[in-house]
């Protein structure tokens, strides 16, 4: 774990560049990745003061990349594989399958970095890649940071430290994974597409309902995808590297639709996401108990990229205290989210 905010002190540590207009120091984000979780990151930077947007890098052509803040410049990846960018916290915005696993490791060697490395069964390998890469440089490095893994995580936690005696469900959707649908572009022929995740009504009524089923992967949810075929492409062929996919598809029911393009962008452009976290359980005094924690979401990248941006505060601050390896939530005091003084949330938010 790191170290626990110190309740004596009534400020958390500083930081050594650029000043608000409080003159506090500000912390200068970069961003690799300019797609939807990109474009998400750099309006949560717009809506912390304490930050500024340094640069956003692509592996496009630079030039073709149009942000939207005013006088930040889109660099090439390249410039940050030198390792001398101007930059306190690096926050990945590429995707899970293929992206993070090779490109955090390699940026953690260079800088602090933030990312949201979603495939849950492979989280302690990418950990243990993570950690070694950034003790080494004397980096920080937090991974996994988003809503499920991220702050469902968390609930998860709390709840079976409250309840030790009980029962854990996590119901995803109905909305669109990011992750997922990354997964399903990547495969050969995919031109484009969209997979909604939908929790079964029957399984989420009988968790609500204090019955404690035992429900499988395949019990909980459905996975329904939309695609994209490139011209020539072979629909069965796709169709059977989609349900058989590991870690992704192939533990559950999955229905797989082709469309065109056309019909893409018109009934499947929103990203709307949301879920619960629920445990139930018993008191010693063998009272019956159930904690839910649930999201609704319009635009599950933009929620994301919020949830990125105040860890990367409590990676940057980390850093300036010589705290470095890699991070999970669970590592992070709560207070190493938050901009306010301790004073403040003492008074605020306790």
């Amino acid at each position: 774990m790191c170290a626990a905010y110190n309740h004596e002190h009534e400020s958390l540590p500083a930081l050594e560049v650029g000043f608000d207009e409080k003159g506090s120091r500000m912390i200068r984000i970069g961003i690799l990745g300019y797609g939807n979780l990109g474009k998400g990151v750099e309006l949560a930077v717009r809506q912390n003061d304490d930050m500024e947007l340094a640069a956003v890098y692509t592996r496009r052509n630079p030039e073709t990349v149009t942000i939207a803040t005013p006088g930040v410049s889109v660099h090439s990846v390249a410039d940050l594989e030198i390792g001398n960018e101007d930059i306190d916290v690096l926050i990945l915005c590429g995707g899970s399958a293929t992206d993070l696993p090779e490109q955090t490791p390699k940026f953690a060697a260079l800088y602090n970095v933030v990312d949201s490395f979603d495939t849950h069964a492979k989280i302690p390998t990418h950990f243990a890649n993570v950690d070694v890469a950034a003790k080494n440089a004397g980096k920080t490095a937090l991974i996994s940071c988003g809503w499920d893994p991220g702050l469902f995580s968390l609930n998860r936690l709390y709840a079976n430290c409250i309840l030790p005696e009980g029962f854990d469900y996590t119901f995803w959707g109905r909305g669109v994974s990011q992750g997922h649908s990354d997964a399903l572009r990547r495969i050969p022929g995919v031109v484009d597409a969209r997979q909604y995740t939908i929790p079964v009504p029957e399984a989420l009524e009988a968790v609500r309902s204090g019955s404690n089923p035992e429900l499988t992967t395949r019990e909980k949810h459905t996975r329904e995808c939309w695609v994209v075929l490139e011209e020539g492409a072979d629909p069965a062929e796709v169709t059977k590297q989609i349900v058989e996919m590991p870690n992704y598809f192939d533990e559950y029911d999955v229905t797989v639709n082709f469309i065109s393009q056309e019909e893409l962008n018109r009934d499947h452009a929103g990203l709307p996401h949301g879920g619960m976290v629920i445990r139930t359980g018993k008191t010693a005094g063998d009272k019956n108990c159930k904690i839910e924690y649930s999201l609704d979401l319009d635009s599950n990248p933009e929620f994301t990229a919020c949830v990125l941006a105040c860890y990367a505060r409590a990676v940057a601050r980390l850093s300036a205290e010589g705290n470095h390896g890699c991070k999970t939530v669970f590592d992070i005091a709560p207070a190493y989210l938050s901009a306010k003084s301790g004073e403040e949330l003492r008074a605020h938010m306790l």
